[in-house]
């Protein structure tokens, strides 16, 4: 299976990092496509194809995902139709609040469209990590499963309608949220007293065996912190501290504003 990748960017580069680190994915069936030279150097090193020509990129792929900001998403469309073949290649858009209608508009050809399906993943895909939310437009079958086995692969994959896309962009957001937790932990951690390394692999663990817990159990998260709060104690106390400063409204409206 071949893949082009054409903006790597942030999540473009996360994308295809975590490609590269599939066991047994050749790194010359993948091409990254950019123009910042630098970019394209560190994926040459790597193996992959690199190159600064959106069109070369694509001729030889199976899947080309392009994932540029969502302004620029109908110039690079509209510059790589003609060199697609909707035949063979399935197209995968990455792009907060571009519609599937907007996208077939801009790569109709003699009346045909591509099969597409839009995904929104995190840039904990450059670890095999993300949580990526995929919506299958117009694909069949064999080739749905392709794309959910891809992203599968780089982490945990949920397929939804198009109409919830913008909640999913929101919690996509959520990856920066625990990030801003960690760092909250960590600088109480450090005004506790440790030093701040031993602060952060102190809270990156905990986190982790709260998710980890969580997973393996099935358990809805208020259970589990039942199991932690001794009544009259010291979690309960920290607790509702942080409730009376408002954490769960916090980030539930942080989540609600980070709708498209």
């Amino acid at each position: 299976m071949k893949i082009a990748i054409i903006g790597a960017g942030a999540m473009g580069g996360a994308i295809a990092e975590g490609i590269l680190k599939l066991d047994g994915f050749n790194a010359a069936d993948l091409t990254v496509s950019d123009h910042n030279r630098p970019v394209l150097n560190h994926f040459a090193s790597l193996g992959a194809n690199a190159i600064a020509d959106n069109n070369e990129a694509v001729k030889d792929a199976d899947i080309v995902c392009v994932v540029v900001k969502p302004w620029h998403v109908e110039k690079t469309l509209r510059g790589i139709k003609e060199s697609l073949d909707y035949h063979r290649q399935t197209l995968v858009v990455v792009a907060a609040g571009v519609s599937s209608a907007n996208i077939l508009s801009w790569t109709e050809k003699d009346g045909a469209v591509p099969q597409l399906v839009l995904a929104m993943p995190n840039i904990a895909i450059e670890y095999k990590a993300s949580m990526t939310y995929i919506t299958p437009v117009n694909t069949d079958e064999k080739t749905t499963d392709i794309i959910e086995g891809l992203f599968n692969s780089l982490g945990e994959t949920v397929s939804i309608d198009e109409d919830h896309y913008p909640a999913a962009t929101a919690l996509s957001c959520s990856i920066a949220f625990a990030m801003r937790y960690a760092r909250a932990s960590i600088e109480g951690a450090v005004e506790l007293g440790f030093k701040a390394k031993a602060a952060q692999k102190i809270v990156l663990q905990t986190m982790k065996g709260a998710v980890e817990l969580l997973q393996a159990t099935g358990e809805h998260p208020e259970s589990a912190i039942d199991k932690v709060t001794t009544p009259g104690g010291l979690t309960i106390r920290g607790l509702n501290e942080m409730e009376h400063n408002g954490f769960t409204s916090a980030v539930i409206k942080g989540i609600k504003a980070s709708k498209v």
